[in-house]
């Protein structure tokens, strides 16, 4: 659904999202044949909001829960100088929600973010992932993937494809900090 509002331009609403959601629950538990041995770690921030609704729709599918957390990365980033410059915000969040290296070791990982760009968020948190322990293998899937790749790195698992200039910029809005649920291309 493309909706223009000025600057913006409304390319997924609620319910792309969910569709989208919903289409890759099924494409993790198909490819896998089920979901044993995997976790779900979400990148911070949008990530995790990502990792939480697919787990969620995954436990509808499977009748079982799946292993959910969370992976910071401000650590491991090229592209920041100093720590404080980051800031996370993190809404409802339970109280288990830290990524260790029991839960890494022999399992697939999938990991989730919002936004696929460059490549360096994910090789961030793949040097987060090894730091823990050696995952049997690592599946990457996120919302958008808009192109411009710098590193060879490919999602397992799309949203949506969004062929975009490097002068545009995608903004990933969800209700539990943002209010409401959509992604936009801003020109």
């Amino acid at each position: 659904m493309l909706v223009s509002e000025g600057e913006r331009l409304v390319i997924m609403d609620e319910t792309a999202i969910r569709r989208a959601l919903i289409r890759i629950a099924h494409e993790i538990v198909e490819k896998n044949k089920g979901i044993e041995d995997c976790i779900i770690v979400g990148i911070r921030t949008r990530g995790v909001y990502l990792a939480n609704r697919v787990a969620a729709r995954i436990s509808e599918i499977e009748g079982t829960k799946v292993t959910v957390r969370e992976l910071d990365i401000t650590k491991y980033r090229d592209d920041r100088s100093e720590i404080a410059d980051v800031m996370v915000e993190l809404a409802n969040m339970p109280g288990d929600t830290e990524l260790d290296s029991k839960l890494v070791k022999n399992k697939k990982v999938i990991l989730f973010d919002d936004v696929l760009y460059t490549g360096r968020t994910i090789r961030a948190a793949m040097d987060a992932i090894m730091d823990l322990g050696r995952p049997q293998n690592v599946q990457l899937a996120v919302l958008v993937d808009r192109g411009h790749r710098e590193l060879p790195i490919r999602p397992d698992f799309i949203g949506k494809n969004v062929p975009t200039s490097k002068q545009e910029e995608i903004q990933v809005q969800f209700t539990e900090i943002d209010s409401i649920d959509q992604v936009t291309i801003i020109h």
